[in-house]
């Protein structure tokens, strides 16, 4: 791949977020998700569903009752992050957290996962974490949650086998260079 230019950075990492929900196993679907639980950092993956580039915003699902929900609802601002290793690039995405359960979009979500026989994770009767005798059998009531990750600033780090690596910070103040 030629060296991207500053001003083509940002297109760029859109541009593969929005490849990574098209093409099956590419590496950017599951991304790391770090929060805030009281003074220590937590983190996990979750699988990307949405891309709104022209917004700014990504969409992840998860389960109401998750502890990322209840520290997302404390501390709304957290860090997603993907590697690829085909492109060496990682992209960190600084983001305000936005978790919804009602309303019309939480709605047509759950629509098409109900659609696709896709809601046994929501349906549990016990919460994610709780520790059970046995596998337990789905409940009837949904835990279905949709979160907006409003991206604020994008990392871009680009590593090259002979140490001439590049980083890009995009954010509010604009796009800039940055040491690796």
């Amino acid at each position: 791949m030629a060296a991207l230019a500053l001003t083509d950075v940002e297109a760029a990492c859109w541009a593969e977020l929005w490849r990574a929900l098209e093409e099956p196993g590419h590496p950017w679907r599951l991304m790391a998700l770090a929060t805030v639980d009281g003074e220590a950092a937590d983190l996990r993956q979750v699988v990307l569903r949405e891309c709104r580039p022209a917004d700014r915003v990504l969409v992840f699902f998860t389960d109401a009752r998750s502890p990322k929900v209840r520290q997302l609802a404390q501390h709304p601002l957290g860090t997603l992050m993907v590697w690829s290793r085909a492109l060496q690039w990682q992209l960190r995405l600084r983001c305000r957290f936005e978790v919804r359960t009602t309303g019309p979009d939480v709605a047509a979500r759950w629509e098409s996962l109900l659609e696709a026989q896709a809601t046994g994770d929501y349906r549990s009767p016990a919460p994610p974490g709780e520790a059970l005798d046995a596998p337990a059998a789905p409940g009837m009531v949904g835990h279905f949650a949709l979160v907006n990750a409003h991206v604020e600033r994008l990392d871009w780090l680009e590593l090259h086998e002979h140490g001439v690596h590049r980083r890009a910070v995009i954010d509010a103040q604009g796009a800039r260079w940055v040491a690796p």
